[in-house]
């Protein structure tokens, strides 16, 4: 039993490789725009779920308000993301992506699907299919996870 368990943690320590690597492939194949990790993920969210405000945009992307602060400031130099006022609360701002914002959003979007699919097509018909089922399986739970 002990030794099935350990097998057990070996293979999702692979796993948990296998994920990171691909991660930082997929990640690095993306370069329009020439964002770094931190506005790329903030402009996703943006781009995804649409306006936030920027207390709620620091803490959904792990960092701190002021540090948030200063990258919104460059994203809206840069013209992806524009601050408007708060309809709900005259005293708040909300951070929303631009035209522009959401133009670079979807290039590195597809740059990245273009590079999981390369990917893909390396992999066996058998490894293909697996994938196919697995990552939206895996995607499922998280968001059941987050539903909770």
């Amino acid at each position: 039993m002990h030794k099935r368990v350990m097998d057990m943690d070996v293979s999702a320590e692979a796993l948990m490789i296998a994920v990171e690597q691909l991660v930082r492939h997929v990640r690095h194949s993306a370069n329009a725009g020439g964002l770094s990790t931190a506005a790329s993920s903030a402009l996703g969210r943006l781009g995804r779920e649409g306006p936030y405000r920027l207390s709620e945009l620091a803490r959904a992307e792990g960092v701190s308000q002021p540090n948030m602060t200063q990258l919104v400031t460059r994203m809206e130099r840069a013209g992806l993301v524009r601050r408007t006022a708060d309809a709900s609360d005259a005293r708040g701002v909300l951070v929303e992506v631009t035209d522009t914002g959401l133009e670079v959003f979807r290039q590195r979007r597809a740059e990245r699907t273009h590079a999981l699919q390369l990917l893909i097509e390396e992999l066996s018909e058998p490894e293909q299919q697996a994938v196919r089922i697995a990552l939206p399986a895996l995607a499922r739970a998280i968001q059941d996870r987050q539903g909770r």
